[in-house]
């Protein structure tokens, strides 16, 4: 390793950040595993929270007893709100980072609710910010609420067509689990997984339990469960090599995902 090292540093005082060099050199570099024994969960915005009581309390219930033996971060999606901002702000011709912002602030008040609903167990939200204190909170209790949007802002990559964030919550979870190189990354939604089509419009979907992401883009399955850019952080992804979608309207469906059952729809990096 220090002849690695030696020579990475090297190449970087000497080099173009971009030489191919000096990339293969760093990806031969070690990536700590910050939170090796953490799942990330998503609750969907629209598909959960927007629900309301009938759905998101029985949620917290599961919650609440899963975190006795299971250690969570938990993010929370935007939903119906933040659809109606993006379609205001779009129609005043606002940039994808202006969207950006207004997302994020329905993902956190989504977490601000959630977290207030967990507080008598000592389960907390917290902002971006404090994402730097997700270790302490798990050591105490197992568990922590965060909005799920990347906190890009303005720095928001703009899509190839319009102006909707590309990158949005279920990215923003996505890269948790990544870069705390976490264990296993759990979308809660409403539907049993992922389909041929969106099965709330099209009666004829069929029901997929694995697929790959070549597969999911060699099908076209861009009105997909998931974000579609999503699909390129999996596909580079170091730590977490598949993703895990489960239906949160069936109690127990998170337990067993937590306890590692391969149900739902599985989608892998390769």
């Amino acid at each position: 390793m220090a002849s690695t090292t030696a020579e990475l540093e090297t190449l970087l005082m000497q080099r173009s950040l971009t030489d191919a060099q000096l990339i293969a050199a760093a990806e031969t570099a070690i990536d700590f595993r910050i939170l090796p024994d953490a799942n990330v969960i998503k609750i969907g915005g629209q598909s959960m929270i927007d629900r309301g009581r009938a759905a998101v309390y029985p949620l917290v219930e599961e919650i609440v007893a899963a975190r006795k033996a299971h250690k969570m971060l938990i993010g929370t999606g935007a939903g119906t709100r933040a659809r109606h901002l993006y379609s205001i702000a779009a129609g005043l011709n606002l940039p994808a980072g202006v969207l950006s912002q207004l997302g994020a602030s329905v993902a956190d008040q989504n977490a601000a609710m959630l977290g207030q609903l967990l507080a008598k167990h000592g389960i907390s939200a917290v902002d971006g910010a404090g994402l730097s204190a997700v270790p302490l909170y798990l050591a105490e209790v197992n568990a922590v609420v965060f909005g799920g949007m990347p906190p890009y802002g303005l720095w928001m990559r703009p899509a190839a067509d319009g102006v909707i964030p590309p990158y949005r919550t279920d990215a923003g979870c996505f890269l948790v689990a990544e870069q705390f190189g976490c264990k296993a990354m759990i979308y809660v939604k409403d539907e049993t997984g992922l389909y041929t089509a969106n099965p709330k419009t099209e009666k004829n979907a069929t029901f997929i339990p694995k697929i790959s992401v070549a597969e999911m883009k060699a099908k076209g399955l861009a009105d997909s469960i998931l974000e579609f850019p999503m699909l390129d952080l999996l596909e580079a992804s170091r730590h977490v090599r598949e993703v895990q979608v489960v239906n949160g309207l069936v109690p127990g469906n998170l337990t067993r995902a937590l306890a590692g059952e391969q149900f739902g729809t599985i989608i892998t990096a390769s």
